[in-house]
């Protein structure tokens, strides 16, 4: 749904918040399981966020709003949600098929990575999370932690892309031959690569933000860092989030930003952060998320059902993830770093 140009999104909003103004409403980013749409009402503005799939149930939507009041107090900066008149935080789109929630606009830059304090400033700000989160060794729903933190795909689940044959003509397996080759390369060194992968001690987790990724810390107009999208919260290690979040912000490709991940590692841990990476397991997370991420990418390309706006998207973000899978090389080098410190 083009929710922009549906205007029966405006007066259901208008009459499910209350509003008496004018809803306009334009495109923001958007990530892989929503769009981000900007709503200007009278002077007000708030971010409206449409979710692709299935909605987050009540018992994750209560873990999330009640981590985030422990996160505001602990310092960390965030949109605040908003619930119709009726309470509620969850609504359904008019027409069905996504669901909608309501922020405070926050006017968001990328974060400068070039920035000498930028390191520092993470590594202070993931400190802070990990302090004020609490123990959880289940999901908020009481099921075990998610496997797609912690278990790598299997073999058999990878498509073959280089054999894919298009017998009705579409365009969709011909874009997915454009990445099969690297696809096969990268496959053949996960043996070695996915070896350690396993899940957590269960006494070591904490509720954990667990997709810090620099398109969800963002900086506000005064450079304050800002933490969005907090629809995966859930159980992890907090030495697994930390050595994650080092390879999302300071290894884009063959190259890691040692430097950076050091200074970003000594300033977690001098802020009271409870995590440490002291052994291969601790890029479970880090390589199980990836990977799955990018197999599920590889699906919504293959899939001559999704729509064309999705498959678009899913295509960069293949080319990005076949371009950031760790090597075991940068894994060797990042645990010899925080090993002595």
């Amino acid at each position: 749904m083009d929710l922009a140009g549906e205007l029966s999104v405006a007066a259901y909003l208008r009459e499910a918040f209350g509003w008496d103004a004018d809803v306009v409403v334009s495109a923001g980013p958007r990530g892989a399981l929503g769009q981000i749409w900007r709503l200007e009402v009278g002077p007000a503005r708030y971010a409206l966020k449409e979710i692709f799939g299935e909605p987050p149930s009540e018992a994750l939507l209560e873990a999330e709003l009640a981590f985030a009041r422990r996160a505001a107090e602990a310092g960390v900066r965030l949109p605040a949600g908003h619930p119709d008149r009726a309470g509620r935080h969850l609504l359904r789109a008019p027409g069905g098929g996504t669901w909608l929630r309501l922020y405070d606009w926050v006017d968001l830059r990328p974060v400068d990575l070039a920035a000498p304090g930028t390191p520092r400033e993470l590594g202070t700000l993931l400190a802070r999370l990990h302090r004020c989160a609490p123990a959880a060794a289940a999901e908020a729903d009481g099921g075990p932690p998610a496997a797609w933190y912690h278990q790598v795909p299997a073999e058999h689940e990878w498509p073959q892309v280089e054999r894919h044959q298009d017998p009705a003509g579409q365009e969709w397996p011909r874009a997915g031959a454009a990445w099969g080759g690297r696809l096969a390369e990268r496959l053949a060194t996960l043996p070695e690569l996915c070896a350690a992968v396993a899940p957590a001690d269960p006494a070591d987790l904490i509720v954990c933000h667990r997709d810090l990724h620099p398109e969800n810390v963002l900086a506000d107009p005064a450079g304050a860092l800002v933490i969005v999208d907090w629809d995966n919260l859930g159980p992890a290690a907090p030495g697994r989030e930390l050595a994650r979040a080092l390879f999302d912000w300071f290894c884009d490709g063959p190259d890691a930003d040692l430097d950076a991940m050091r200074a970003m590692y000594e300033a977690y841990v001098r802020a009271g952060g409870p995590g440490r990476i002291t052994e291969p397991a601790d890029f479970s997370m880090l390589l199980a998320g990836r990977l799955n991420f990018l197999l599920r990418q590889t699906r919504v390309v293959l899939d001559p059902g999704a729509e064309r706006r999705h498959r678009d998207w899913a295509e960069r973000e293949i080319d990005e993830a076949l371009r950031i899978l760790p090597t075991p090389r940068q894994l060797a080098d990042v645990l010899a770093l925080t090993a002595a410190r």
